[in-house]
């Protein structure tokens, strides 16, 4: 850094992130889940409505996008995943920097221990396969403050 400039280094770091995604929205959301035709499905249903997703393919991808991407709003993930699950993914969430991030759950294969085990980590909600679409959109705008 010369002595004429006005910004430290990390400054411009910021700077340059910023201005590399300079169209993007506050928020986005995170869909997690193994299975790819899921993932795109509820991208596309959210998409249609204007809201910008992200995808990863396990909750180990999806730890990374959350501690790089500041604009990941809401997570949608799945609970059957091989090695980090949805439960792990959301107690990993809850013990981070992210822990008051807003976690939608949508499961095929769900039982009630599942449900409460998820209530007690503070999930918005819990949805099952095949999802309400309209349900789905109505949480994910409540959440990402949009009108619904």
């Amino acid at each position: 850094m010369s002595d004429h400039d006005i910004l430290s280094d990390a400054e411009r770091e910021a700077l340059s992130a910023v201005m590399l995604e300079p169209d993007l929205p506050p928020q986005r959301v995170l869909i997690v889940d193994d299975d790819k035709d899921s993932r795109e499905l509820l991208s596309e249903i959210l998409g249609l409505d204007g809201i910008h997703c992200m995808t990863a393919a396990s909750g180990e991808a999806a730890l990374k996008l959350l501690e790089a991407k500041p604009s990941i709003g809401l997570v949608i993930t799945d609970l059957r995943m091989r090695h980090v699950d949805g439960l792990e993914l959301i107690r990993q969430v809850r013990e981070s920097a992210r822990a008051a991030l807003p976690i939608i759950i949508v499961s095929g294969d769900a039982d009630v221990k599942d449900a409460i085990e998820a209530m007690h980590l503070h999930v918005v909600d819990f949805l099952l396969k095949p999802i309400d679409s309209g349900k789905l959109l109505e949480l994910v705008k409540h959440e990402l403050g949009m009108d619904v």
